[in-house]
């Protein structure tokens, strides 16, 4: 005891001196420092991590976009046909690497990462077609093998054949019948008018139906090949004379084949959810699901014309009849009087090959300052089905000369993020979005939790119009930003934002007469980081005037005529619409990248919700609900607390906004609940039929009825079969999540 006792001693001992150290320290800091002089400086890294954009260097930025630049990438990017896989393909992936490599404007690194994908490609020695066959097995006709020779472009040697990936190889032949465009109500319409299916080979017009469900609708009726073709009233506004298209216009000639993949799903057929590496797991080939069970092959309107033309039966209705110069008949098989005796058959001769290559992805980084840790994704594909000046080379020459531009200033210590940037050039998307879709699965939980958004420009330019954007709530608020501060081409006068209102616009309950956000489906790169990992999303282009053309879209697509020399001359002479869009994604990107706080509005997502509610909240709908004691009462609920705490973390963020030196550890509260908002939307186990769809908002729906797709469905579903517990086990799913959306909003000490 006597021991603990003096050990006391010196440890009070020891306090007292302590303490009378750090008085006298203080006293002296008090009086030696003289007044009025600062104290030591801050140190670099306490501003840097407070630093919000600059909005001097964006408007360098934007000065800096050189239509000259985009035009000569684009020249270079198109000028060989370079489908996945090819060696076009193989050398553009080295030009890009060359690019970000660049020691005066590269970025900081740049990778290339290979996957083992499953393809489609035609027989070079045995040419798919379409015949029409005698009776004494001699062929009357045969459809083009190639394009027409319009332009020295189509001469080359590297020009695929038209075909249908993923169409399986076959000879079928039987009686021809027009079925539109191929949806499950067209054969339905056709058997209704007394035609028997079984046995047909069946054309039918793109559009209305993807390319695969033309052939899985056709099957299930009996119908044993199918050829499909691009109807000049579908893309060319009803002209189909070789004088009125390419070369002389931007229409679609008439040997013009649109190529495609016929696959209902993305990502790589083989390794659904796992990236398609060379030790990875694949489902055996007859598991496939969502492609042709039978033999199709597209042909361009001339040789469609040669088959409707002369075919028998009654005619087809007024929406069914199109522009190639005749009365579309029903089939089955061909008339009298017409050029083919009425006992000919039709014969569809395909002898594609699946099999495994290996694909690229190029994949370039600008380290962020401060939070290196947040990824903003910038991406488009690559690949093309022929030299793909349009789709998707508009959007990578667009890509290159932001990367210039941004890596230029890097390399200055000019510039460098807040945050992370990649970029990504995806290969093999025509086949099915594969490339994205792979980076996706390899680097799911990193991307999922350190992605801030994605910017997809695939086609960057459709046409000359006017700015076209698609995108998820969240991303509305910075892309309006943006096209307010750039100007629409051949007219400084007007911001794009103007302009785009004028063409595609709204009324917003909360903003009055706006731009048109349009809603992501699966058309490009975007649909993995949507649908998939819940990251705010937004594809990005310029396009038509629609009071001007009924184009589904621009008409040489995927055809041998998208080519410089059709892009120049027809799309965009001048190149400033390309320059256009450059700036616009350039300027949000740099917002998304810079900008202290994320300049993601969670409120619009509120909207949103209201109006998808409100198009279920119908006296139909409703009373149908109640007969089966369903009540949408707890969904007006869920919306209503989404709408309160994002109205509450907009306060917060204001709060911040007024602070003259705000917390970092706040700031990144706040971006993490930003960020991290669409990925409450996901529920994996909300659509099982349905791979990689699990966002309850955006997934797609085949009801007419704009309300919540799953809810849609199940509800149109139910009317017809009778199944309402999956309408109520849907309104579930839909009220977790918004549930769970705004409890991400919410103070984070609640």
């Amino acid at each position: 005891m006597a021991e603990c006792r003096k050990n006391w001693k010196y440890i009070l001992l020891a306090v007292l001196s302590g303490a009378a150290v750090l008085t006298i320290g203080i006293l002296l800091g008090h009086y030696a420092i003289p007044k009025g002089t600062a104290g030591p400086e801050a140190p670099s890294w306490l501003h840097s991590m407070s630093q919000d954009l600059d909005e001097d260097l964006l408007r360098e930025f934007m000065n800096q976009v050189e239509a000259d630049n985009i035009r000569e990438n684009l020249r270079i990017l198109s000028s060989k046909p370079h489908m996945a896989t090819t060696d076009g393909d193989k050398e553009l992936v080295q030009l890009l690497l060359n690019r970000w490599r660049n020691p005066e404007s590269g970025l900081d690194s740049s990778t290339e990462a290979v996957y083992d994908v499953f393809l489609s490609f035609p027989d070079s020695e045995k040419p798919n077609s379409v015949a029409v066959v005698l009776e004494n097995g001699t062929q009357a006709f045969t459809s083009r093998q190639k394009e027409e020779n319009l332009t020295a472009d189509q001469e080359d040697q590297a020009v695929v054949q038209p075909y249908a990936a993923y169409a399986p190889p076959g000879n079928p032949q039987g009686k021809l019948v027009y079925a539109n465009q191929g949806k499950l109500s067209d054969y339905q319409n056709l058997v209704q008018n007394g035609i028997d299916l079984n046995g047909t080979i069946a054309i039918t017009r793109y559009g209305g139906a993807g390319r695969a469900a033309k052939a899985i609708n056709g099957a299930r009726f009996g119908v044993i090949g199918v050829v499909v073709y691009t109807d000049p009233g579908d893309i060319n506004d009803k002209k189909a004379s070789a004088a009125e298209t390419y070369p002389y216009s931007w229409y679609l000639p008439p040997s013009g084949v649109e190529r495609g993949s016929y696959s209902n799903h993305f990502g790589d057929l083989l390794t659904p959810y796992y990236p398609a590496k060379d030790f990875t797991y694949r489902i055996p080939e007859d598991q496939i699901t969502g492609i042709p069970p039978i033999p199709t092959q597209p042909i361009g309107f001339e040789d469609a014309r040669t088959l409707i033309c002369n075919l028998a039966g009654p005619a087809a209705n007024d929406s069914w009849q199109g522009s190639l110069g005749c009365i579309y008949n029903l089939g089955p098989g061909f008339w009298a009087g017409g050029l083919f005796p009425n006992t000919s058959n039709v014969q569809v001769n395909v002898y594609n090959q699946r099999r495994i290559e290996k694909s690229s992805n190029v994949l370039g980084l600008i380290r962020g300052s401060v939070e290196p840790d947040r990824y903003v994704l910038y991406g488009n594909h690559r690949d093309s089905w022929v030299h793909g000046a349009i789709d998707p080379s508009s959007g990578t020459a667009v890509m290159l000369e932001i990367t210039r531009i941004l890596g230029k200033m890097v390399k200055e210590g000019k510039w460098r993020p807040r945050r992370s940037i990649v970029f990504g050039s995806w290969g093999a998307e025509e086949f099915g979005l594969i490339g994205s879709t792979e980076y996706t699965e390899e680097f799911f939980s990193k991307l999922q939790q350190r992605s801030v958004a994605y910017i997809n420009v695939d086609i960057a330019v459709f046409a000359n119009a006017t700015l076209r954007v698609q995108g998820t709530p969240p991303a509305q608020s910075v892309v309006f930003k943006a096209t307010k501060q750039v100007q629409t081409p051949g007219d400084n006068s007007i911001p794009v934002y103007d302009n785009w209102k004028l063409h595609f616009n709204r009324s917003s309950s909360v903003y009055g007469i706006i731009p048109s956000l349009g809603s992501l489906g699966a058309g490009s790169d975007y649909a993995p980081f949507v649908h998939y990992l819940g990251i705010t999303s937004m594809d990005i282009a310029y396009t038509y005037d629609r009071s001007k053309t009924s184009a589904r879209i621009y008409p040489a697509y995927h055809t041998a005529f998208d080519t410089f020399d059709y892009a120049n001359r027809f799309i965009d002479p001048g190149f400033t619409s390309h320059q256009t869009v450059a700036r616009t994604a350039g300027n949000i990107l740099v917002r998304l990248a810079d900008t202290l706080i994320l300049p993601l509005n969670v409120t619009d997502y509120g909207e949103m919700l209201e109006q998808m509610y409100k198009a279920a909240d119908q006296e139909a709908i409703v009373t149908d609900l109640m007969n089966h004691n369903i009540s949408l009462a707890p969904l007006q609920a869920a919306i209503a607390q989404f709408k309160s705490a994002a109205a509450g973390l907009d306060q917060r963020i204001a709060s911040l906004q007024e602070e003259d030196s705000p917390s970092p550890l706040h700031i990144r509260m706040v971006n993490d609940q930003l960020m991290l908002l669409e990925r409450a939307f996901l529920n994996p186990r909300a659509f099982p039929d349905e791979y990689y769809y699990s966002h309850i908002i955006m997934a797609s729906r085949s009801s007419t009825i704009a309300t919540f797709p799953g809810l849609a469905d199940a509800y149109s579903s139910a009317k017809e079969l009778g199944n309402w517990e999956n309408v109520h086990h849907h309104l579930t799913i839909i009220i977790q999540a918004i549930e769970n959306a705004a409890s991400i909003l919410e103070p984070v000490d609640q």
